[in-house]
């Protein structure tokens, strides 16, 4: 029986075990899918001796990458993995946030706010460069002159010039559901687009509040479907 499975920290709302579960269940494949809450990374040699591949979520998918064997010219591009087949690393959150969005979006959305700078963010800056979109991005400190902008810079201008805004953040995340990136939701209207990359729960506070002023908005659970399928292709191979 090939062993897969899933790291990071916390792993309570995590819908992958049960979702590789099924797939390994409905396709006949004898594997097993299962939850390694770490602390750190200091078992992980050993998880990659164990396992024939697993995903890595949030707070390791950057710093995992020196641990590996070799990492796929994508992931090393993105600077993030979320993937590994034994010993190597991959990125599959970018097709997946591409492939979720694009039906959502809207002739005129040009312009992306990118919350957070993290591992998620790599992926989704990477995927916006794909599709030629612009993005501006946003953390807690201004990054300096070509680095990103504060939230408390976020202008009504600006709101009013970047039509969407994607959620890269844990913010929201079971089980600290009341909690939301701070951008200023006065400004948002039913023109904007509201991505959360965020899936548990399915409707966050940040989505909850684009809702409340007609915005379209979209939670990343088809991000996490999708990448898994990519996913699935890679430890098939």
């Amino acid at each position: 029986m090939r062993k897969f499975g899933i790291i990071g920290k916390p792993l309570e709302h995590s819908y992958s075990a049960r979702y590789f579960t099924d797939k390994f269940s409905r396709e006949g494949v004898d594997a097993e899918y299962r939850l390694y809450e770490r602390d750190d990374l200091s078992d992980i040699a050993e998880l990659m001796q164990a396992l024939h591949g697993f995903n890595v979520t949030y707070p390791y998918k950057q710093s995992i990458m020196p641990y590996l064997h070799a990492i796929d010219e994508v992931a090393q591009t993105i600077g993030a993995v979320n993937v590994v087949c034994q010993g190597k690393g991959y990125n599959t959150d970018w097709i997946g946030f591409k492939e979720s969005i694009t039906p959502h979006l809207w002739d005129t959305d040009k312009r992306v706010l990118v919350l957070g700078t993290g591992g998620v963010s790599k992926a989704v800056q990477y995927a916006l460069q794909q599709m030629g979109m612009a993005f501006t991005l946003v953390t807690r400190q201004k990054g300096g002159r070509q680095g990103p902008i504060a939230y408390a810079e976020l202008t009504k201008e600006l709101m009013q010039s970047h039509s969407v805004v994607v959620n890269c953040t844990p913010l929201g995340m079971l089980p600290d559901i009341y909690s939301l990136p701070p951008i200023p939701y006065e400004y948002i209207t039913d023109k904007h687009l509201l991505y959360d990359c965020v899936y548990n729960p399915e409707r966050t506070a940040f989505l909850r509040e684009g809702e409340a002023r007609g915005a379209r908005i979209v939670n990343g659970k088809d991000m996490l479907y999708l990448q898994a399928d990519a996913a699935y292709e890679i430890w098939k191979d």
